[in-house]
Formats: structure tokens, sequence, C-alpha cells
């Protein structure tokens, strides 16, 4: 597998540690420092994912009322469970950022 270097900033303490880890385990510093950085990369993107799905989604402007839920939700677990609310606020999309420019005022 293809690899690049990356450099980066620790503190003292971070790379005592590491240095400590690395004679203690017979590995690099850097093999550590990958792998490392490779744990928590797989442990936290899929929320950087699922926040610029739920942007996109927003985007469209098509929502479920705030009413529509409550009722929703207060009818879970009841004889006359609803079924999950369809939307029912529809907003204009904000102007794409394609479209803007300077001073705020858009391209036609």
């Amino acid at each position: 597998m293809a690899s690049s270097v990356l450099s980066v900033r620790v503190s003292d303490k971070l790379k005592d540690q590491l240095e400590f880890l690395s004679n203690a385990t017979k590995r690099s510093k850097a093999y550590l420092a990958a792998e490392a950085l490779e744990q928590y990369v797989a442990r936290n993107a899929w929320k950087a994912k699922e926040l610029q799905a739920a942007i996109e989604e927003a985007d469209k402007g098509v929502f479920i009322s705030h009413d529509a839920i409550i009722e929703w939700v207060d009818s879970l677990g009841t004889e006359h469970e609803l079924a999950p609310p369809e939307p029912d606020t529809f907003r204009k999309p904000a102007i794409s950022k394609d479209r803007m420019v300077a001073g705020g005022k858009t391209r036609s």
C-alpha cells in the first residue's frame, strides 16, 4: 500500500509516552502513530459523513413539523399508535453557494 509522510506536532508528554510504548513493543513510533490515527479516523469519520448527509437533506427544505412529531411520539405504545408522520413543512432551499457573489448579491 502506498504511503505518505505526515508531520504532526504533539506535546512533549505524548512524545515521551509514544517513545516508551515504541521501546516496550519493539514497534517504531511511526508505526504506532499511524496505527493510532487509523483507528481514530475509523471510529470517528462516520460522524462527519452522517452530518454532511443531514445537511444535504435539510438543504432540500422538506421537514416534519414539531407538532406532527409530538403527536406521533405521544401515540407510541398506545392502542391508537400512529404511522410515522410525512413531511408537512416545506421551505425554499437557501441560495446555493455557487450562485453567491461578493456583497451577498446573487448572479442570474
